[in-house]
């Protein structure tokens, strides 16, 4: 016997969370009854529908999606904007892992397997993510430091962050800047250079754990191997 919310999302239907969400909000049926309880525990032998679909064991996938600008990092948008599942052309339903804003560029994992997403996910897991991120205007030691050591969000410190200048324009007031974080909180990044008053004018992450972008070109993907996949549960479970 296994939490529903898990079991759900080991068939490949969402992460972990938002199965949560979904049996909080009566969407989830147990051999025909409404469970709204996260507490809940299931077999292997119980018919479980989720928005009137019954989950199936699926083959677990998992892809490396090199973002462009102006795609979502969701699976649908009530506004008809394009999301990154109108990349794909796969039979199985396959949801990102975490997101990237609409004006970020980079490298996003997606997968079915919602206990790979949960770890990958989880800050006590500490998967590097490593940004670029050009600015307006010249950082200095201070506000490295302070990057370094955590910036206050929403009342919560944030975790220590590596920083690197790589490139500094005095004739543009430009800089580049690599920051490696394990958190995922909402618009982090951008948030952490907002509150030293730094515009940011472009954000790409350019690398996951050790996953990077080498061959694809912006909008398209390529599968993470199962020899990649260990590594990173690996990594995940370390700690």
């Amino acid at each position: 016997m296994e939490r529903l919310q898990k079991i759900i999302a080991n068939k490949g239907y969402c992460s972990r969370r938002k199965a949560e969400k979904l049996i909080l909000d009566g969407k989830v049926k147990v051999n025909g009854n409404i469970v709204t309880e996260l507490g809940f525990k299931a077999g292997s032998n119980d018919e479980i529908v989720v928005n009137d679909i019954k989950l199936e064991n699926v083959l677990k996938e998992y892809f490396l999606l090199y973002k462009p600008k102006g795609v979502l990092s969701t699976t649908s948008d009530d506004k008809g904007r394009k999301t990154i599942l109108d990349l794909f052309n796969i039979k199985n339903r396959i949801y990102p892992i975490g997101r990237l804003d609409y004006d970020t560029t980079g490298i996003i994992l997606l997968t079915n397997d919602g206990e790979f997403a949960n770890l990958m996910m989880h800050p006590r897991n500490e998967i590097d993510k490593v940004y670029i991120i050009k600015l307006k205007g010249i950082m200095n030691a201070s506000d490295i430091y302070r990057l370094k050591n955590g910036i206050i969000l929403d009342g919560v410190k944030t975790a220590k962050a590596k920083v690197k200048i790589k490139k500094v324009d005095k004739n543009k007031n430009t800089s580049i800047v690599e920051m490696t974080i394990h958190e995922g909180r909402y618009h982090q990044v951008k948030r952490m250079f907002e509150s030293l008053n730094y515009q940011i004018d472009k954000l790409k992450r350019e690398r996951i754990a050790f996953l990077d972008l080498s061959g694809l070109k912006p909008g398209e993907h390529r599968r993470v191997t199962i020899k990649e996949v260990r590594q990173l549960y690996n990594l995940a479970t370390k700690k």
